[in-house]
């Protein structure tokens, strides 16, 4: 089969995706909207992307043989559980994401909290002044853009002494009142994306810092950008699209959770706290961050969540009080989390915020910085590859 072929196949499999779980891909351009083939059935899908996983040909550029088997694999098991294949929830994970999920440590967690103790002292219980700390912070509705483009413009700056933008790149930013997720990228092509950010979540200033970082500068809008002027260009149309569950997400949102290391590094909470001071918001930039260094090694109570619901079948119940517990957390936020895990679109995502920064912390590490950033943003990188340039025990694609 000759490249344009293969693209092609991926994209009539991913279309077809995308019409059996409504917004699983993300996507632009004509040669993914305009086609007009018939779509498959769930059945047929998981035929088509095991298919052309197991006959790409070998003259295709290894990296993209690579990437493209990853995606298939993905496909494919996503839509075993479509069709109503019973797939447990561990397997599911490792063929869609190209990772193995473990439960996190009760000694770890319990370790972030006696150090939130010591950073946020006082009376009450440690989640009601965790939950204090986080109130100081919250940026009123009225004034989310404005904090939004002080933060995008800082971090542009940023951005571009790092690495090149194309001319014309451009972000618009909307607000909606509920949703399951803080903030969603959509990019639309010709170097625009639109950011949504869910007003409903209480969104926080130094959380904002970390949000523009992830979905903007340098994250995921930098990301699409860079990969259109460079892959799409070169004929690699895959690229056009981005499928939610899959490996290129599970990297992607890894990648991005390095955003506001990879262009401000330590001190970036006193940094925020800067450039939001001339937008009238106030906080302790430095408490702030040390409080989310601390907080971070609790993300994997989420992940454990959807394990204890998905995989070990616990009741609603034993969730919620795992991640109140855990997260410290209350009980609405804690319905918040379960809602989102129990969404039929995201209920696995969780993943690639936890195991995803993970891998990619770890990748950073091994390499220099300035090589490392240029390489997320321009190459179709895999969990596997990643795995291996960490000097980790190397794992074989999925499939």
């Amino acid at each position: 089969m000759r490249a344009d072929g293969v693209v092609t196949e991926y994209l009539r499999i991913v279309r077809t995706l995308a019409l059996l779980l409504p917004g699983s891909v993300d996507a632009f351009g004509p040669s993914f909207r305009d086609a007009a083939e018939a779509p498959m059935t769930a059945p047929e899908l998981v035929r088509a992307s095991g298919r052309l996983a197991r006959s790409l040909p070998d003259r295709l550029d290894p990296a993209r043989v690579d990437f493209l088997r990853g995606q298939l694999v993905a496909c494919e098991w996503t839509a075993r559980r479509l069709v109503g294949q019973p797939v447990p929830f561990a397997r599911e994970v490792q063929e869609v994401f190209g990772v193995r999920i473990r439960m996190g440590s009760e000694d770890a967690y319990r370790g972030a909290h006696r150090e939130l103790e010591e950073l946020l002292p006082g009376p009450g219980p440690l989640a009601e002044r965790v939950a204090a700390h986080r109130r100081r912070e919250e940026v009123p509705r009225d004034r989310l853009v404005a904090v939004v483009r002080a933060l995008s413009g800082a971090l542009r700056e940023r951005t571009v002494a790092k690495v090149d933008l194309p001319a014309g790149e451009h972000v618009g930013h909307r607000l909606v009142d509920s949703a399951p997720w803080s903030a969603l990228h959509h990019y639309r092509g010709g170097y625009a994306s639109t950011v949504t950010f869910n007003a409903g979540a209480r969104l926080r200033c130094s959380q904002l810092a970390q949000i523009v970082a992830h979905e903007i500068y340098p994250g995921h809008h930098t990301e699409r950008c860079r990969k259109e002027v460079g892959l799409v260009a070169r004929g690699w149309g895959e690229h056009r699209v981005v499928v939610v569950t899959s490996p290129q997400s599970l990297v992607a949102e890894g990648a991005a959770d390095l955003g506001l290391r990879a262009v401000v590094g330590p001190g970036w909470g006193p940094w925020a706290a800067e450039v939001l001071a001339d937008v009238g918001c106030a906080f302790d930039g430095e408490l702030a961050e040390r409080v989310d260094t601390a907080t971070s090694a609790l993300t994997r109570a989420r992940l454990d969540a959807a394990v204890l619901l998905h995989g070990h079948r616990a009741s609603e119940a034993e969730v919620l009080d795992h991640l109140c517990r855990w997260l410290l957390v209350g009980q609405e936020r804690a319905a918040a989390v379960l809602g989102f895990l129990r969404h039929p679109l995201w209920r696995a995502y969780t993943t690639t915020y936890v195991e995803g920064p993970e891998l990619l912390h770890r990748w950073w590490e091994a390499g220099s910085s300035a090589d490392r950033l240029v390489r997320i943003l321009d190459e179709p990188l895999t969990p596997w590859t990643l795995r291996a340039e960490s000097a980790q025990v190397p794992v074989a694609p999925a499939g």
